[in-house]
């Protein structure tokens, strides 16, 4: 069993601009790339779980959404980087489309896209990290019983002032993500997340 960053996508890998469904209007945050990079070197499986909304909300395609995922891989590609598996959640309560009501388990901050992931790619979860910007993500990994680590960029400087010195306080605090890289993969190399 191989240990995992679950990664939030919008806010933490790739600027936030809202509901993102075209490709030319995905920008990685400086360093992104080389982050995920470290976390791949380091022999973590990189596990990107978003949640995406503006599917349910008729805002893009299902196809737009595949585009811009394609897009993202392609950006970060160019530093080295892959994502070993994608979740997404696009479920919201007026969707118009039946597929995509309401399905609370899999939204963050549930933690149903981590658990699925982690049964479908045999993920050690005491080994694994979360890493995001906003509150769902840190209520999420204490359900899912994993450290967490919130990034500054996105929304998270925003967000870090409503949660800090309460229960939802999350495990680390970095200014981004190449800062959480650089932290627990000093060297890339296996076995130094933890």
């Amino acid at each position: 069993m191989k240990p995992a960053v679950f990664i939030d996508r919008d806010g933490t890998i790739n600027v936030d601009t809202g509901y993102i469904g075209d490709p030319a209007g995905l920008a990685l945050y400086p360093g992104a790339g080389e982050a995920i990079a470290r976390f791949n070197r380091a022999g973590y499986l990189v596990v990107i779980i978003s949640n995406q909304s503006g599917l349910g909300r008729g805002l893009f395609t299902e196809a737009d959404l595949h585009a811009v995922t394609q897009r993202l891989y392609e950006l970060l590609a160019k530093d080295g980087a892959r994502v070993d598996a994608n979740y997404y959640a696009p479920y919201h309560a007026e969707a118009a489309d039946p597929r995509y009501l309401e399905r609370p388990e899999w939204r963050k901050p549930e933690p149903g896209m981590i658990f699925h992931a982690a049964t479908e790619h045999r993920i050690n979860m005491k080994k694994s990290l979360l890493i995001g910007d906003r509150q769902n993500d840190i209520i999420a990994r204490k359900r899912a019983k994993l450290r967490t680590a919130m990034v500054l960029t996105g929304e998270g400087a925003f967000e870090y002032e409503k949660i800090k010195e309460t229960e939802q306080e999350p495990d680390f605090v970095f200014n981004d993500l190449l800062a959480a890289a650089r932290c627990f993969c000093p060297e890339a190399t296996p076995g130094t997340l933890f």
